[in-house]
């Protein structure tokens, strides 16, 4: 007896389980999507910090204001031909500290392309040999740069790589 009762529910159980199943089969034939790359921010802000000598070697220049050169800051010149541009002027936040934030800088870390180059021009070295140019005791997105090419002369200068958070690091 209990057979015969089956018999009838089979096929209608059958039918319901085909529908329901059916729907749930994937006849995908693409393999799993890969994940979608990770895009990287080509252009960072960038804070710039310089430590100025307490003493001053050009007294008719003291208070002039540290100039923060780079290599990413763009040279141009104005109609006359004169320079425009290929620095930012940092602005003093104690009595001798200096601070800038440098906009658009390429994110060049880890390192695919050549360091940066940075330096300042400080009025208060202006009468030595540098002639004011120098990369000593220089800051870059919180990295103290060491890294420094033809130091001690007027074309003193320092290497720096730039990562995606805008924090700066020292080549090797």
């Amino acid at each position: 007896m209990r057979l015969n009762v089956m018999r009838p529910l089979a096929p209608k159980l059958l039918l319901v389980g085909a529908l329901i199943s059916g729907g749930c089969y994937d006849f995908h034939q693409i393999g799993p999507e890969d994940p979608s790359p990770v895009v990287r921010p080509s252009l960072v802000d960038v804070t710039i910090e310089y430590r100025q000598p307490n003493l001053c070697f050009a007294a008719d220049r003291c208070d002039d204001l540290v100039v923060f050169f780079a290599s990413w800051l763009p040279m141009q010149t104005n109609p006359q031909g004169q320079p425009t541009g290929g620095y930012l002027f940092l602005q003093r936040i104690s009595a001798y500290v200096w601070r800038g934030v440098a906009h658009d800088v390429p994110v060049n870390y880890p390192p695919r392309d050549d360091p940066h180059v940075v330096a300042v021009y400080d009025p208060h070295l202006r009468d030595t040999e540098t002639g004011g140019v120098t990369a000593g005791r220089l800051v870059v997105g919180g990295q103290n740069l060491t890294v420094f090419l033809n130091a001690g002369t007027p074309q003193e200068s320092a290497f720096v790589y730039v990562d995606e958070n805008g924090m700066g690091h020292n080549p090797f």
